[in-house]
């Protein structure tokens, strides 16, 4: 199934979660907040939010600088 993430379309098998997700991209320590379609999904939620067909995902990371 296709979605697209930080901009770049990607297959990932179906039942997929936000979790499952982001640790096959060896991300998931690394990532602080998660939007689907543009709505943010609470840390909490991301073993149990399944990722559909056509999904935009944007997983975003807090640097700091100054």
């Amino acid at each position: 199934m296709k979605i697209t993430i930080n901009g770049i379309e990607k297959d990932i098998p179906k039942n997929t979660t936000i979790k499952k997700l982001l640790e096959s991209l060896q991300v998931l320590d690394k990532t602080m907040a998660v939007a689907v379609n543009m709505k943010i999904i609470k840390k909490d939620n991301w073993d149990k939010h399944i990722i559909n067909e056509g999904d935009k995902i944007e997983a975003l990371n807090f640097v700091g600088g100054g």
